[in-house]
């Protein structure tokens, strides 16, 4: 699959788990947070694909992510992203 589908997957995948997906701009990294009591995924939409892949699978660490069904390549993209974020492997986020 390509990064964009699954990207497109992991955003279904936190939806439904009750996360809000928001994409914004600004000189921020993006990631798990909470919004006047709501649990809200934060995308910037400056940064490439695959590091919305990044942050998505990580949020995806702290949910409920047994509840949904991911299709297997989308699996083993987490699980791929996972042990390169434990192997202190990222995504370079350039800030502009």
């Amino acid at each position: 699959m390509k990064p964009l589908q699954i990207v497109e997957a992991l955003e279904e995948a936190v939806t439904q788990l009750g996360v809000t997906v928001r994409r914004e701009r600004g000189s921020f990294r993006g990631g798990l947070c909470t919004i006047d009591g709501e649990a809200v995924v934060v995308l910037n939409k400056r940064t490439p694909v695959e590091a919305h892949l990044a942050i998505l699978a990580e949020a995806l660490r702290s949910l409920p992510v047994d509840e949904v069904y991911l299709r297997p390549a989308v699996r083993d993209a987490v699980e791929e992203a996972w042990a390169a974020r434990d192997a202190g492997v990222g995504v370079e986020i350039e800030e502009e």
